[in-house]
């Protein structure tokens, strides 16, 4: 995937300017793919000169002026191209895994702040990622927004987020437990 989808497929809820864009990201992308706002700029830049993307341009009185982007329909065909393509595997790729990986002939104490703070941080993405299913479901349950909200994909990939980031919390946790009670024999 490039992030030329991810960016698309953020757009398909709206119109947003780079901001927006940026803030959407932070919210509800970040969990399955990372991109700064410097990079989200120059990829809304590419999308557009590839007419994927349609930018205008909006005045404002007492701010600098705005470009607002939404996807073409070239774009959503693009979209859709990619929806149809085979998918890579997954794969892990994370430096506090060699971290630990290395934890029985090194020392395990930096490992284990690490591992504490990780969790932490986990911690934290969960309750960003529970309030964020809770707000777009509204009054509805779940099962009930599942089957019959107007909007599920932002939805689906936050359960997803919300799964890996309780199992890396929980991993974390066991793991600073399992060093822990090592290091006391």
């Amino acid at each position: 995937m490039a992030l030329r989808h991810a960016v698309m497929a953020a757009l398909l809820d709206g119109e947003y300017s780079g901001y927006q864009l940026a803030k959407a990201f932070d919210i509800g992308v970040a969990n399955f793919w990372h991109a700064l706002p410097q990079q989200l700029y120059a990829e809304l830049a590419k999308l557009e000169k590839d007419g994927l993307v349609a930018g205008r341009q909006v005045v404002q009185e007492t701010r600098p002026n705005k470009r607002l982007f939404t996807v073409t329909d070239a774009g959503r065909a693009e979209l859709e191209n990619f929806a149809e393509a085979a998918s890579k595997p997954s794969f892990i790729r994370d430096d506090l895994l060699v971290k630990v990986q290395s934890a029985d002939r090194i020392g395990t104490e930096a490992v284990i702040a690490q591992l504490d703070e990780r969790a932490a941080a986990a911690d934290a993405k969960v309750a960003v990622l529970g309030a964020l299913l809770r707000q777009l479901r509204g009054e509805a349950d779940e099962e009930e927004f599942l089957l019959h909200g107007e909007r599920i994909g932002p939805y689906l990939t936050g359960l997803r987020g919300l799964a890996f980031e309780q199992e890396h919390s929980d991993w974390c946790r066991r793991i600073a437990a399992v060093l822990r009670q090592r290091g006391k024999d």
